[in-house]
């Protein structure tokens, strides 16, 4: 009896694990009837490119989003959510109610109020701290959420589920799940571009990964210094002609192995990069040149000023990304980790990004984009009415997940009103409280997208931005 091993006949085929498709379609009906359907349409989804598809939601006011993120975690106690009393309890004694509490906590602690005064901006009364000096003149424009909570009360772990609604990371970003949604406006720009700070977010470029979706779709980062993509010029002396010819060229060779690899949607995504960054070389350095805008704008962004230059010229860029047709754009600024000198930090924080983000909103208003262009700005969490004493002024404030303020402009979003509020000391959200989930479901509805249809049969099962579903927050929409 000869010793080879019985499967060696089946040939080399028999060897190798099966592939998705093969292993879906080998479980027959019920189930496996609809996991491979739901494949085949993706496959064919991903294939389509980035052609825009039509939204779930019709009437829908929102096609692009402009996010803005202010990693570290803005005090809402700061900012746009005032408490008297913690003028009345400042440095009493605080004992936190609860199990939960941040790594940074230890010692006694005490109760801080807030080195701002606030004052009702608009016609609509909106709270705001004092130094929104700019913000405040487009109070009416914005809808303030007092009442979104999260899990975490970790950076890396927050940042993840506000941008990709997992704390653990690996699933695809806000930017890739609204492009995988609604496809791109411009063919010849990438549908998610982020402008992220020298330093990355805690977390890393996973923040705007594309996670199990295919690769297309993960967020495209510009630097902040320098040239904005790297080797986005060709190499001098070579024609558009050659390297027309040498991506012919390769494509021909990608095509044939894509014919013995089927599936393989990274090799698919690099063949789509190589025709987009050939595509981009052509439009991409006019859309950045922001010498094109004139010196009015320019001054309206604080271009001109220090304090005001860097977010300035990322609002601009936004702006402009947007008229290209770019879907989804987010802008990073941090750190707004104030645990002290809260005053000073947040002072300067708020004077970086005030002027440029109002100079956004009047600009897309005065274009005629803000109704169809909605504007998110936002940290990974709230902050605790308390904080150690390290003398003199030196006083801040603890990460807290059970209260958070965020706010929306524009597309279709309730302006001029406030939903949602926390108790008197800023602690818990009690009033409109919504989970996080709630809020991209709610994000998602704004852009004419249904969670619940905006799905990815991914390791076993249909996967979706809230994870596992939630509720559209009607009081925030028009």
């Amino acid at each position: 009896m000869s010793s080879r091993p019985a499967f060696s006949c089946l040939g080399p085929s028999a060897l190798r694990a099966p592939t998705r498709r093969e292993a879906l379609y080998g479980l027959g009906a019920s189930l496996g009837s609809v996991a491979f359907s739901a494949l085949m349409a993706q496959e064919q989804q991903a294939a389509s490119g980035p052609l825009p598809r039509l939204p779930h939601v019709a009437k829908a006011k929102a096609r692009q989003v402009i996010f803005l993120m202010m990693e570290g975690g803005p005090s809402h106690l700061d900012t746009f959510d005032p408490k008297p009393m913690l003028e009345k309890l400042h440095l009493r004694e605080f004992v936190r109610e609860g199990n939960q509490k941040s790594a940074m906590e230890s010692g006694r602690r005490y109760y801080v109020r807030s080195p701002f005064k606030f004052l009702r901006a608009g016609q609509s009364g909106a709270d705001m701290a004092e130094n929104w000096t700019h913000l405040a003149k487009v109070a009416d424009e914005l809808c303030f959420f007092r009442g979104c909570t999260v899990d975490s009360v970790n950076h890396p772990t927050a940042m993840y589920q506000m941008n990709c609604g997992n704390r653990f990371g690996g699933d695809p970003g806000l930017g890739a799940w609204v492009n995988y949604g609604l496809g791109s406006l411009n063919a010849n720009l990438p549908g998610f571009v982020v402008l992220p700070e020298v330093s990355y977010p805690q977390g890393g470029a996973a923040n705007w990964g594309n996670g199990f979706l295919p690769a297309q779709y993960q967020g495209t980062p510009l630097r902040p210094r320098g040239a904005p993509i790297l080797d986005l010029s060709p190499q001098p002396g070579t024609s558009r002609e050659a390297q027309r010819r040498n991506l012919d060229f390769i494509a021909k060779l990608n095509a044939a192995h894509a014919q013995r690899h089927a599936g393989q949607d990274a090799l698919a995504a690099r063949m789509a990069n190589y025709e987009l960054a050939f595509r981009m070389q052509m439009e991409v350095p006019e859309v950045l040149d922001l010498t094109r805008e004139s010196e009015a704008t320019r001054e309206q962004y604080g271009l001109n000023a220090e304090a005001t230059a860097g977010f300035g010229r990322k609002c601009l860029l936004a702006r402009r990304l947007i008229e290209q047709g770019v879907r989804f754009v987010q802008l990073y600024h941090g750190s707004w980790d104030s645990h002290d000198y809260i005053e000073r930090a947040h002072g300067n924080l708020v004077r970086a990004v005030d002027q440029p983000i109002a100079a956004l909103i009047r600009d897309l208003r005065q274009r005629g984009l803000l109704e169809s262009t909605l504007i998110v700005w936002c940290g990974e969490f709230g902050r605790t009415p308390d904080n150690g004493v390290r003398g003199g002024t030196a006083y801040g404030r603890d990460h807290n997940p059970n209260a958070m303020t965020l706010w929306l402009a524009g597309g279709g979003c309730r302006a001029g009103h406030t939903v949602g509020q926390t108790d008197e000391l800023g602690m818990q959200a009690v009033e409109g409280r919504a989970h996080l989930r709630d809020f991209h479901v709610t994000l998602l509805r704004l852009l004419g997208l249904d969670d619940n249809k905006l799905t990815y049969y991914h390791a076993g099962r249909f996967k979706q931005l809230s994870q596992f579903g939630g509720r559209v927050i009607e009081e925030l929409l028009a």
